[in-house]
């Protein structure tokens, strides 16, 4: 359902899908602590198999304080995702301030063994309760 989904980018027919949501459950804005998870969806549209190998993060929150996030796969794994496939997951963001900002990229391989980059396309983090804004 890619309807569901509010930020898209494709790189080399890698199409990767995302949707945020604020998690108010796990949230405590009294004390400074706003979570968010996000689902995305990475398909697979190019002629040959990848790998996921690595990610990189740059999360900036509400008040330009940037975090960079390097790590190998996503929620534990490395997906192999096979021509006209999909690799779906969902992970989580705290932040100390009530709206920020997430972007990246991801480090695949192809059967071939070439490594290239494929963008995370960016994507607001907004609370119910941040200024002026609407979730």
């Amino acid at each position: 359902m890619p309807g569901l989904f509010t930020s898209v980018a494709t790189t080399e027919g890698i199409t990767v899908r995302v949707q945020p949501r604020y998690a108010g459950d796990q949230s405590d804005p009294g004390n400074g602590h706003w979570v968010w998870h996000y689902h995305i969806r990475i398909e697979n549209g190019s002629g040959m198999t990848v790998q996921l190998i690595d990610r990189y993060w740059i999360i900036t929150d509400g008040q330009g304080v940037r975090k960079d996030v390097m790590g190998e796969g996503v929620v534990g794994e490395q997906p192999v995702i096979e021509p006209g496939g999909s690799y779906d997951y969902v992970s989580g963001c705290p932040l100390s301030t009530p709206m920020g900002h997430m972007q990246g990229r991801y480090g695949m391989v192809d059967t071939g063994g070439r490594r290239f980059e494929v963008e995370i396309p960016g994507f607001d983090l907004i609370s119910p309760d941040a200024k002026g804004a609407a979730n």
